[in-house]
């Protein structure tokens, strides 16, 4: 499996404020979509999200997210290693993604750029 590099989830309460942060920290601008009620500006390596406190309840359990270069393959990789995948593989605004729980009990999301 190939890693391609990792974004750091951060659940913010005022996502306008943040991303205005992000940004000029970053010098990128913010890719904005929404999912699942929850809010969302990826700014660089930065994921901000915001949204209902039952959602980001649920998405604060994921440490990072992975970038890979296929998810279907990562899916293999992870499960031969002992992971479980709790969620996915399914499509999302910009390729495809899962959740996985390792062994040691950590949780991630890998997510790939291709099309469903």
């Amino acid at each position: 499996m190939e890693i391609l590099g990792t974004t750091l989830r951060i659940c913010v309460n005022d996502l306008e404020e943040s991303a205005a942060f992000y940004e000029r920290l970053t010098g990128a601008p913010p890719l904005r979509f929404e999912r699942g009620g929850v809010r969302v500006a990826a700014i660089g390596c930065f994921l901000l999200m915001s949204g209902p406190e039952s959602e980001l309840e649920v998405l604060r359990k994921v440490a990072a997210t992975i970038a890979v270069k296929d998810v279907d393959e990562a899916y293999e990789t992870l499960t031969a290693g002992g992971a479980q995948v709790v969620a996915g593989p399914v499509p999302t605004p910009v390729g495809r993604n899962l959740i996985a729980v390792h062994p040691d009990g950590s949780v991630f999301e890998y997510v790939d750029q291709k099309a469903a």
